[in-house]
């Protein structure tokens, strides 16, 4: 047995989280930083992107041509009515056409393809990062917000990597090479046309910080959309049962009245913009054609280059026009990345050691030192508690709701950090062991299973295939589940409803069970009141089942009917965080302490049960 340093290791004490800290890893997130997440993900194609880059660098050249090739037209074979002469200008102003539709299609292809695997890594990152994260997160998030950051948010910035990205890239390189060109042909056109621009960008700069405001409204409006169907959904029971459909409905009118909102305030503030980018296009038109008809007369303009002019204003100013187009959705992808880095920034509370210990596991003892905690640093759930099991003993844990039973379980799972004290497992300090390792010495049986969707035997394999049948039917029948599962239709292919909604609360149980001793035949067993929902007739057959597994196995039964633990070894009475009352069955009722008052309050509401 390996031993080691019982002296408490330093963990900050748990702090307490709002949804939105946990949610938001409680900083914010810069744009600077949000571009070099984004650009993270694109570095691995990174010579892709070049020859993205490369492309567009082509296409813009071949879209500069098309204008100056008109120029060269109208003032040459046109001017000089030279019809033969003008058949080059035509072909080579074809062929522009069919270079830059070929170009631009293969960068478009490329690049968003680069964007699809960058979302790819980033949506597998992500969800990566949710599995990493402990109880405490998944105990006051939201799951409707957890949807929408791997839904809307993921989908936001699809958006903007295969669609925005392109048209953006493509129209700002495009810009800028129509401007450079307009300079150099002629500076005095090219200054009348962009007289606007300087305005435009005032505009942008203006309409960019509301626009990105209301997207960001938007996001966490639809979070909270989200987290209200899956409650509502998943309480329905409830809210049918006590007649809240009022309430309910109330509700989500009120949150889906708030989208409303959002999304018109989003659409004012586009429309606004677009419509003023629209104003001062047709006045730099209006310009331009005033000061090139001025120079036309004066001799420093021809009417060629005029017409080429005209052509490269529409040039400019469409990608404007696309670019407010993209605008709202570029300010919404960017507030829905914004939200991906502040979740990926979370960390967990529960993390691995660093040189995590490798315990050769030989009696499977638990002690617990002067063990403080509390899901609030104010309000502790556990006070001072010191506990020893040796390896082996049968121990079952009694007491009133709020006691600390199932903390107690949560803390020997690690599945929450003590305040103060230490948890040991023969001798080893919890927070010394790798989670992985463990979780397979400490197997818990939850009060309220879940079932995935699958059939009985995905549900108690968990998927894994290595596992036999012969396995999987051996330990269904040590948990006493084979009885319920053969007299189902298909028995162990039988397909479950979402949550395993088509088997009872006790049924459920038994699968958990059978599942708990499949994969940790050999671990300390912790049974969270996993009998509590049993009807008499299946707890005998489970109690024969538990009376099997648990022989010579360190085992907790946390437990709510005390007619289930006459058998155990040990018995602990918990009461306000501290172990009260401590010895066997007829020892604590000899005692007439705290237990026997509750196993006869218990004993005499059993015996005085009406009968229906």
């Amino acid at each position: 047995m390996v031993q080691t340093n019982r002296t408490p290791l330093n963990t900050p004490p748990n702090k307490p989280h709002t949804p939105d800290d946990l949610m938001t890893g409680g900083a914010n997130v810069t744009d600077r930083h949000l571009y070099w997440m984004l650009g993270r993900f694109l570095a691995p194609y990174w010579v892709q992107l070049i020859a993205v880059f490369v492309m567009l660098g082509v296409v813009t050249g071949l879209t500069l041509l098309m204008p100056y090739t008109v120029q060269l037209a109208v003032d040459g074979p046109i001017a000089d009515g030279d019809l033969t002469g003008l058949i080059p200008y035509g072909v080579g102003y074809l062929a522009l056409i069919v270079g830059i539709f070929v170009v631009r299609f293969a960068h478009t292809y490329l690049l968003q393809t680069v964007g699809q695997n960058a979302l790819l890594t980033l949506r597998q990152q992500l969800f990566e990062h949710i599995l990493k994260q402990d109880m405490r997160f998944f105990n006051n998030t939201p799951v409707g917000q957890i949807v929408a950051r791997m839904s809307n948010d993921i989908e936001a910035l699809t958006e903007l990597m295969s669609t925005s990205f392109v048209v953006v890239a493509s129209n700002m390189v495009t810009m800028f090479g129509i401007v450079i060109v307009m300079l150099l042909i002629n500076w005095r056109l090219a200054l009348l046309t962009l007289a606007v621009v300087p305005i435009m960008l005032l505009i942008t700069v203006f309409f960019r910080v509301r626009i990105r405001g209301a997207s960001s409204e938007y996001h966490k409006v639809v979070g909270e959309y989200l987290a209200y169907l899956n409650e509502q959904i998943g309480g329905m029971l409830i809210v049918q049962l006590f007649g809240r459909q009022a309430v309910s409905r109330e509700g989500f009118r009120v949150i889906n009245a708030n989208m409303r909102e959002v999304h018109t305030k989003m659409r004012d503030y586009y429309t606004w913009y677009a419509g003023l980018l629209q104003i001062l296009i047709t006045v730099a038109l209006a310009l331009m054609l005033y000061g090139g008809g001025t120079g036309v007369l004066a001799g420093w303009a021809t009417v060629g280059m005029l017409i080429a002019f005209i052509d490269y204003a529409r040039r400019t100013f469409e990608p404007l026009m696309q670019l407010a187009e993209q605008f709202a959705q570029i300010q919404t992808a960017l507030s829905a990345g914004e939200r991906i880095a502040r979740m990926l920034r979370v960390q967990p509370e529960i993390v691995e050691p660093p040189q995590p210990s490798q315990p050769e596991w030989v009696q499977h003892s638990l002690q617990l030192e002067h063990v403080n905690f509390g899901y609030e640093p104010r309000h502790l759930v556990l006070r001072d508690l010191s506990l020893h099991i040796p390896g082996g003993q049968r121990v079952a844990i009694v007491g009133a709701t709020g006691a600390g039973k199932t903390s107690l379980a949560g803390l020997l799972a690690r599945f929450y950090d003590v305040n103060e004290g230490s948890v040991l497992i023969d001798g080893v300090d919890v927070r010394a062991m790798s989670l992985n390792e463990l979780r397979k010495q400490v197997t818990v049986v939850p009060q309220n299973p879940y079932c995935f969707n699958g059939t009985i035997a995905d549900n108690i394999r968990l998927f894994d295939d290595s596992i036999t049948d012969e396995e999987m039917h051996s330990a269904a029948q040590i948990a006493c589940a084979d009885q319920f599962i053969e007299r189902l239709p298909d028995a162990y292919d039988y397909r479950l409803m979402p949550g395993g909604a088509n088997l009872s609360q006790g049924q459920r149980q038994l699968l958990a069970l059978a599942r708990a001793l499949l994969h940790n035949p050999d671990s300390i067993l912790i049974l969270d009141e996993a009998t509590s929902s049993i009807d008499t007739e299946t707890e005998a057959l489970i109690q024969a089942g538990l009376h099997r597994v648990m022989e010579q196995r360190t085992s907790l039964v946390i437990a709510h009917r005390l007619s289930t633990i006459r058998e155990v070894d040990r018995i602990l009475v918990m009461q306000r965080g501290r172990i009260v009352e401590d010895g066997t069955h007829e020892q604590l009722l000899e005692r007439n302490g705290l237990y026997a008052q509750l196993y006869r309050r218990q004993f005499t509401d059993e015996v005085e049960q009406p009968t229906i």
